[in-house]
């Protein structure tokens, strides 16, 4: 078993590991655990009553985050049109090229955040697949990542814009803001995610949907939410 550090422990006794905490409350828990000298990641994690290998069953979208996720994102596009190109670059995004970029991510290029692409482009793009999908850099329609509005596409992931995808255990891990964030800001992030994930209930489902959920940060323990208080 592996040894815990002092600083696991001391969040330990801040809280009953076995309780299940309201969703306010686990909020106000987790930014109440011993700090760190860095400003952590608030991540929110689900147990889907799922099965992902059925294509009917998969849960994967985006969602803009009402109050950002505190993190600079660094953001790819690939287009073969001037037009789009220009819009992208206008709004914001930080890689712009067609060729160019397929070549560098073919090299082991992959130190990016958000790969955005035009429809046009998705046939050559779909060739490096096999590096960007294990990577979750994959553009996908579902997500918004593969538009002709690309401008906008660019300006909603800096704005806080978020894919979430279901893994093959049933689980999704979602960052949803930074400990420095108040209560408040972190609650209305984690409710637009919920939302976002509660209205993608496969309809062929039998059984519970939604059959855990938990909160924590970077270097904490998760705190276990009481799904009554989400649904």
């Amino acid at each position: 078993m592996a040894k815990r550090s002092k600083l696991y422990k001391a969040q330990l006794e801040k809280y009953d590991k076995l309780k299940l905490y309201p969703l306010a409350e686990a909020v106000k828990l987790l930014k109440e655990l011993p700090a760190v000298k860095f400003d952590q990641t608030v991540e929110l994690s689900f147990k889907l009553g799922v099965a992902p290998k059925q294509p009917d069953q998969t849960v994967r979208g985006a969602v803009p985050l009402p109050r950002g996720t505190g993190k600079k994102v660094t953001i790819v596009v690939i287009a073969d049109d001037e037009k789009p190109r220009l819009e992208a670059q206008e709004a914001g995004a930080d890689f712009v090229g067609y060729d160019d970029i397929i070549a560098k991510i073919k090299g082991g290029w992959t130190d990016v955040d958000v790969i955005i692409c035009t429809p046009s482009v998705m046939a050559k793009v779909g060739v490096i697949g096999r590096i960007l999908g294990p990577r979750g850099l994959m553009p996908n329609p579902k997500t918004g990542t593969v538009t002709m509005e690309v401008g906008n596409a660019v300006k909603e992931v800096k704005a806080g814009k978020i894919d979430f995808k279901v893994d093959k255990t049933g689980i999704i891990h979602a960052a949803i803001g930074k400990v420095s964030f108040s209560g408040a800001q972190i609650l209305d992030n984690a409710k637009e995610l919920i939302s976002a994930i509660l209205k993608l209930k496969p309809q062929a489902l039998k059984g519970t949907y939604m059959k855990g959920v938990s909160i924590c940060s970077t270097m904490s323990p998760g705190i276990t939410v009481d799904v009554k208080s989400v649904e």
